[in-house]
């Protein structure tokens, strides 16, 4: 790609950024003087570039130092100081005055990374510098947004638009991931979707014929699948075909520059007239239908994201509490360069809301014997409420 061609991250934005981080720095502790950042997303979000080197962000001063690959990241990225690296030994050899305490992403740094680092510098403590990245990264800019909304209009075309078209009798669950896979990149989408938690990996989602939605993955979500083999738990089955009366469950990300939404969509391969069970799946996706648009219609500025989560689940319909969720404990949570980022509509989390977060809401029910329903479109909290960046729920939609 040439340098022309590239969509780098405004020069604005990083400053702005930067600006952000050191005033959230100094609040924390007014003493700070370093703070090391190595982890890929976070470099991205403060460099506009994703490179194996560290920023290091001191009160006076930012460096990123790039070990590989220094000409790439001059070339994505419009941080003002990017200077090469060989080892931590450069950065010992450039910093004379390198504190006692250092605040790192211990979220992300492992023993072997810190072991390199005290190597070469005398830090003696490390702080975690998480919490900071968390909330700078909650609230989205205008340029974040602006991403995300390509997302979404990526998301809704191909989910609800592409998705009918490739249902077949025969087509294989990873037979239809890749093809999901293929309509987003050509419109535009980044490919893989990024997960925060440890077992959640790069890749393109879910896509569960039948009983496989209902599979639990170590993946801390409602849906699920038997994966491509035992040692890949997503995107689907090679071998499992659609047949008629099959609930086709689609747990599928979409990332546009970096930023995601989250989307579910879940049809039925059939006619549901002929069904058994039916009435059975038409009534309990028809409620997941409801229920996101009554959590949407909460999300404002100023509410508290547990007492959503506490006011649904009080009055949840009995018939579904054993399914609903597969046994997750949350409602929905943040998205942006991660599709599962903090803060999530669950327990514990009593920060209010604040216009300009971005929440994936994903109300589902897990069927037993049958599979898995439910709807997950992405909202932007505004003053005014829940704007849908990916969508609204739709009716359950049949395939014959």
């Amino acid at each position: 790609m040439m340098a022309q061609e590239l969509r780098r991250v405004p020069k604005s934005e990083l400053e702005a950024r930067l600006t952000a981080f050191r005033r959230t720095m100094t609040a924390l502790d007014p003493d700070w003087s370093l703070a090391l950042i190595h982890h890929k997303i976070n470099m991205y979000y403060m460099t506009g570039t994703m490179q194996d080197g560290v920023l290091a962000i001191r009160p006076d001063s930012a460096i990123l130092w790039v070990r590989r690959s220094y000409e790439r990241a001059r070339n994505e990225s419009l941080f003002d100081d990017i200077r090469p690296m060989k080892s931590f030994r450069t950065l010992a050899e450039f910093y004379t005055d390198v504190p006692a305490t250092a605040y790192v992403e211990t979220r992300f740094a492992s023993l072997d990374w810190l072991e390199m680092l005290r190597k070469y510098l005398p830090v003696e403590h490390t702080r975690s510098v998480n919490g900071v990245m968390d909330e700078l990264r909650a609230v989205k800019s205008a340029y974040e947004i602006d991403c995300i909304r390509m997302a979404g209009c990526i998301h809704a075309e191909v989910l609800e638009k592409i998705v009918p078209t490739l249902l077949h009798e025969g087509v294989s669950e990873a037979g239809l991931a890749a093809d999901i896979f293929k309509a987003m990149l050509l419109r535009g989408g980044h490919g893989i979707a990024r997960f925060n938690q440890p077992l959640g990996e790069d890749v393109v989602g879910y896509v569960s014929f039948g009983k496989s939605a209902l599979v639990t993955a170590a993946f801390d979500g409602p849906g699920g699948t038997d994966g491509t083999c035992i040692a890949v738990q997503s995107i689907g089955s090679a071998s499992r075909q659609l047949t008629r009366g099959r609930l086709v469950y689609l747990d599928t990300p979409c990332g546009y520059d970096g930023y995601h939404t989250d989307k579910s969509t879940v049809y039925y391969f059939g006619d549901l007239d002929v069904d058994p069970d039916g009435q059975l799946i038409r009534e309990a996706y028809g409620y997941c239908q409801a229920l996101e648009s009554e959590i949407a219609s909460r999300l404002k500025p100023g509410t508290i994201p547990q007492d959503v989560y506490t006011e649904v689940m009080d009055k949840l319909d009995v018939r579904y509490i054993d399914g609903f969720m597969n046994g997750g404990r949350f409602l929905g949570h943040s998205v942006g360069l991660f599709v599962d980022e903090s803060p999530v509509l669950a327990k514990g989390f009593r920060e209010p809301l604040r216009e300009n977060m971005v929440f994936a809401i994903e109300p589902k029910i897990a069927l037993a014997g049958i599979g898995t329903v439910g709807t997950e479109n992405t909202y932007l909290i505004t003053a005014r409420g829940a704007e849908p960046l990916s969508g609204t729920p739709q009716p359950l939609r049949e395939i014959k």
